[in-house]
């Protein structure tokens, strides 16, 4: 037995892995469509969950809320246009630069502190909590003298509209302080000075959720920055049009349009006040040069009045003015060389000290591109890795691996600047050295003329390149002034930060069609594994499939819509219904196996109990006796007899007493009230059934039952259990194997394969039992035309004419029936 269930597992395994192998090829829609029908209280129950999940996700999930503006970053200014001189700003305005900016953690932390986030109001329900972001009764300040407190929430309740208790848990110890409106409380850790604006509508929010649910966090910028910073996004929007789009997302939507506001305030803020700083280092260079200069050019011109009044002289006789000409123009080179010197002197200052000085406006000081160039470049490297430094430091410590390597970085290329600018100081001391041999040789030509002459040229040559030299720095520091009076902002906000209305999470479409899309995957995955796993026989075509149709279908039975009687007869109690109709069907049918003159015996077995063989086998013999013919009905399923239950009566003699010995054939058959029908029960159950069945006397006593009936109905035992039958539905003239839709398996067919091969049984018919034909309308077709060519028209159960006329159940009747 263990070996037989064993092998029926095995080949049930096979079968469903042969239909997923030919699932593309022989995929029945009907099948489909039926078992989603069966399915449907659990496709309402997936439908229902998920709508259910939906709703209460939407319902106690945290909105999200998201704002952006878009900047426009320009850098014209508009002094510079107006007066023709150069706008000493233009390199500061990279549109790359801008967006670092605007990323960086430094930048957003001045943001948020430009806001009313110092302390944050929340309101806590019963599954989220709500932030009274610039809508809260009350107010707190807070004078934070411990760090301890940030972050840390701190209970407030409201006994009337001038006191109140706040209390929080701080080094895991609680701690409760009562306060007055306006007055400040003291605490070890920090002061507050609450005020209540608003009492009333403090009331009227304890009233309608629960008590004790306000509370306030004092916040820490630097924690708030990194908090929010994930929540910020900054992005290039269009390259040619230098515009950058910012965009903030919270679960409150009115700070999340200050936010924005306030990034793009800050940078326009932030964009005037470096200017400003560079501009004002710059001009402080710039002023002292021309101090030294100007006290340079004084004591000249106090050299030249002197020289003049000592010794008498009105002017230069003009003596030598070629040669002090080529001594001016030496002059002035070399005064130009000192002045580089000086720049690179306050650049290599700038860098060792790490002063907040423009070294980029130093740069623009040096006549010399090549200069200018080499330096500006490397500077700007040093800036970039300084300014990836201080985002870093935001993310990990600074002692990190991450920090280390920068920080070789920062070191390594202030080496090549401070190289670069020795070299360069090397040039310049080099051409100075030149500068001032050729001044010598030039001086050394003079000697022949009068001393006098040649000091007082000396003099003027002096006061000429100071003067000069004086005269160049106050052009550049006009520049710069009139640069500085044009420095007002030239970046415009092209979308203004608005207030959003929808949350961009969670979305109330995008949820409610993925509820949809999971319910029907699972509704769909649920209706195909049902139909892979579909192992039961519903319909001729599959009887017909299944055998290759090499066996013949006798016929349907219908199923029986209400409780069959115990009787199990039905066809006496309306020849008229759809049931009669089927058995009558069954029975013309039968001419078609065998239709010689003389008795006949027909033997109903099936695979195992419960198909129905009983009810077929009384059934058919009702409606062959309701022809006229006498008609004995012999139960041989000894092991586990019905018929007696069908006829209702007891079963204390019958095949096994007549068999034996102990009851003669006359005493053991019996007549029903249906006319020329009689039965003999199966008896007690013997030891032996098997024997008994196949004994001589059993042959002996349906010989002699021939010559007094025209047709004898055997119930035998189920082959699929016992072998018991199988000799006497050899020797019948009808043998009919009972299969039972939506109960007996596919595999069953190779019971039938067996007897109509193995043990040649040819005439071996079948018949389906318990059709839903009602069913058909659902578009599963069970091909009720079968074998021999008869077929039934719309109907189930037991109909009469007048059942027949009865309205049609409606839709949502069929769909649940």
């Amino acid at each position: 037995m263990l070996t037989d269930q064993l092998g029926n597992s095995t080949d049930t395994f096979s079968q469903y892995k042969d239909r997923v192998a030919t699932l593309s090829s022989n995929f029945e829609l009907g099948l489909f469509f039926f078992l989603l029908r069966k399915s449907l209280i659990w496709i309402i129950l997936f439908f229902l969950i998920a709508f259910s999940c939906a709703y209460f996700y939407l319902r106690y999930t945290p909105q999200v809320f998201q704002s952006k503006t878009v900047l426009q970053v320009n850098s014209e200014n508009e002094a510079s246009k107006v007066l023709n001189v150069q706008n000493v700003y233009e390199n500061q305005d990279d549109i790359a630069k801008s967006i670092e900016l605007l990323r960086s953690k430094v930048f957003f932390t001045k943001t948020l502190s430009s806001l009313p986030l110092r302390v944050t109001y929340f309101v806590e329900g019963t599954f989220r909590n709500n932030e009274h972001y610039k809508v809260s009764a009350y107010a707190v300040d807070a004078d934070v003298m411990s760090p301890a407190v940030y972050g840390i929430r701190m209970n407030i309740y409201f006994k009337n509209e001038s006191e109140g208790e706040i209390n929080y848990s701080l080094s895991g110890r609680n701690r409760s302080y009562k306060f007055r409106s306006g007055e400040w409380l003291k605490t070890p850790e920090a002061n507050f000075k609450i005020t209540i604006s608003n009492f009333p509508e403090l009331q009227n929010q304890q009233s309608s959720v629960k008590e004790n649910t306000f509370y306030f966090i004092v916040n820490d910028f630097d924690i708030l920055a990194n908090e929010y910073f994930s929540r910020l996004n900054v992005h290039l929007l269009n390259d040619a049009a230098k515009t950058i789009e910012i965009s903030f997302q919270d679960n409150n939507a009115t700070k999340t349009a200050d936010v924005v506001s306030a990034m793009a305030n800050q940078f326009k803020d932030y964009d005037v006040k470096k200017k400003g700083e560079r501009a004002e280092k710059i001009l402080s260079f710039l002023d002292e040069q021309l101090g030294i200069v100007a006290e340079r050019l004084r004591n000249a011109e106090t050299s030249i009045y002197s020289f003049k009044k000592d010794n008498k002289i009105s002017d230069s006789k003009g003596m030598g003015d070629a040669g002090s000409l080529r001594l001016n123009s030496l002059e002035d080179e070399l005064i130009a060389l000192e002045l580089k010197e000086n720049v690179l002197n306050e650049v290599e200052k700038s860098v060792n000290e790490k002063k907040d000085i423009d070294t980029y406006q130093l740069i623009s000081l040096l006549t010399g591109g090549e200069f200018q160039t080499v330096l500006s470049s490397q500077i700007g490297s040093l800036q970039n890795l300084l300014k990836n430094k201080e985002n870093l430091l935001y993310e990990v410590t600074p002692t990190s691996e991450k920090i280390k390597s920068i920080e070789f970085q920062i070191g390594v290329q202030k080496k090549l600047l401070m190289e670069s600018i020795h070299s360069i100081k090397d040039q310049l001391i080099v051409r100075k050295e030149n500068l001032e041999k050729k001044i010598k040789e030039l001086e050394g030509q003079f000697y022949s003329l009068p001393s006098e002459e040649i000091e007082y040229s000396r003099l003027q040559r002096l006061f000429a390149i100071n003067e000069k030299f004086y005269n160049l720095l106050l052009d550049k520091r006009t520049e710069y002034s009139i640069s500085q009076a044009g420095n007002v902002s030239q970046h415009e906000v092209l979308d203004k930060a608005m207030i959003p209305n929808v949350p961009v999470s969670p979305q109330k479409t995008i949820v409610v069609i993925t509820g949809f899309l999971i319910a029907l995957l699972l509704s769909i995955l649920l209706t195909f594994l049902r139909y892979i796993t579909y192992n039961e026989i519903n319909s001729v075509n599959e009887l017909n499939k299944l055998t290759n149709a090499s066996i013949s279908v006798l016929g349907i039975v219908p199923k029986y819509k209400k409780d069959i009687p115990v009787s199990q007869l039905l066809v006496d109690k309306n020849p008229k219904s759809l049931i009669a109709e089927a058995f009558r069907s069954i029975r013309t049918n039968l001419q078609f196996i065998s239709n010689e003159p003389g008795p006949k015996i027909a033997a109903v077995t099936s695979t195992i109990s419960g198909e129905g063989k009983t009810f077929v086998a009384i059934n058919l013999a009702g409606i062959i006796a309701y022809s006229g013919k006498k008609v004995i009905v012999i139960d041989l399923d000894m092991r586990k007899p019905k018929i007696h239950l069908g006829f209702g009566v007891e079963n204390i003699k019958g095949v096994s007493t007549l068999l034996i010995g102990k009851d003669s054939l006359d005493e053991c058959i019996q007549h029903s009230t249906f006319e020329n029908l009689d039965f003999i029960t199966a008896g007690p159950i013997p030891p032996n059934p098997s024997e008994l069945i196949i004994s001589k006397k059993m042959a002996d006593m349906i010989e002699f039952l021939k010559t007094k009936y025209d047709f004898i109905m055997l119930d035998t035992p189920p082959v699929g259990l016992v072998t018991d039958g199988i000799a006497v539905i050899h020797k019948v003239d009808y043998p009919l194997y009972i299969f039972r839709a939506e109960y007996s398996k596919r595999t069953f067919i190779q019971n039938v394969d067996r007897l109509y091969n193995e043990n040649n049984i040819k005439k071996i018919a079948l018949v389906l039992n318990g059709v839903d034909i009602d069913r058909k309308s659902y578009g599963y077709n069970y091909g009720y035309g079968y074998g021999y060519g008869y077929g039934y028209g719309h109907g189930y159960g037991y109909y009469d004419d007048r059942i027949s006329k009865q309205k049609k159940k409606s839709f949502f009747k069929k769909l649940f029936s």
